[in-house]
């Protein structure tokens, strides 16, 4: 009998064990943050429209308290364009170093990019709490040049697939991800998340090619240049995703924000704002680096 009962007490021991390893491998999701932040934004032209829409659908979520302290807008920039601004121009390393933002948004292009880490250094040597985003975008001209000088004589939008966009992106996201997961081991704690814009676009061009985006028919109705300037929709979209992320909260119900009003879709506007809505809950929980886990509560 006694080693009946220590056999069943070491398997027991076993499986405690083994489920503590497999909790501990897939953490549940933090809850979501429903007091308002202070948001820094530094990004180019497929960022720097996000803060005010951003700042719509946190007011339309009843966060109570949302601030956009401040922003650095540059066309085409990396980040340590906005990281070398003029000292008494800074606003970030200002606001930064006084520990007075909670969230710091940023946007490169192509990495490497001394500048985020510049920034997460100055972040979290300042504010303990601060969380700093890194916008993955939809590549330009879809096509994957490091150097960003490559312009192409003509780009079509409409040939892409869903299986080619991933296959294009993949070297890009795989790059920014390991960059994130470095800089969060150098200050030895999840500060840096993914925003995983990018990744949203291309399952919102899934859809259109599939004829299941309501209001759109092909995919250069999301763009107004062949660089890929965005219209409204993907605005939104990028919004929704920065929300998701910084609040950890579906934006999945919220009404339809002003600038997906100014795409003109008529019946198919709240069709589509819900599809955007999901698209952008759907890629923020199944990216390991977004701090949403899958499964997460709406």
């Amino acid at each position: 009998m006694n080693s009946v009962v220590s056999r069943l007490t070491a398997s027991l021991m076993l499986l405690a064990a083994l489920a503590g390893r497999l909790a501990a491998d897939d953490p549940k999701s933090p809850a979501p943050i429903t007091t308002g932040q202070r948001v820094f934004s530094c990004g180019h032209s497929f960022h720097y429209f996000m803060p005010p829409i951003l700042t719509e659908v946190a007011k339309a979520a009843n966060i109570q308290g949302h601030e956009q302290v401040g922003q650095s807008s540059i066309g085409g920039s990396r980040i340590i364009q906005h990281w070398d601004v003029a000292a008494e121009k800074n606003k970030a390393k200002e606001l930064l170093q006084a520990g007075q933002v909670d969230v710091l948004t940023l946007s490169p292009i192509h990495l490497p990019d001394p500048g985020i880490e510049n920034f997460v250094k100055l972040a979290t040597d300042n504010n303990p709490k601060v969380r700093i985003t890194v916008q993955e975008f939809w590549l330009p001209f879809d096509i994957y040049d490091v150097t960003f000088k490559l312009r192409p004589a003509t780009v079509d939008h409409n040939q892409a697939t869903g299986e080619s966009l991933r296959k294009l992106h993949e070297p890009y996201f795989a790059g920014m991800d390991e960059h994130v997961r470095v800089l969060n081991k150098q200050v030895e704690r999840q500060a840096v998340y993914v925003v995983p814009v990018g990744q949203a676009v291309i399952a919102l061009r899934e859809k259109i090619v599939a004829g299941e985006a309501p209001g759109l028919k092909t995919q250069e109705d999301l763009f107004t240049d062949p660089l890929g300037h965005v219209k409204g929709h993907v605005m939104a979209l990028n919004a929704y995703c920065h929300f998701a992320v910084i609040y950890r909260k579906s934006p999945v119900g919220l009404p339809v924000p002003v600038i997906l009003k100014t795409a003109k879709l008529g019946d198919d506007e709240a069709k589509l704002n819900a599809l955007l809505q999901e698209l952008a809950w759907n890629a923020v929980t199944n990216h390991p680096l977004s701090g949403v886990k899958a499964g997460a509560k709406p």
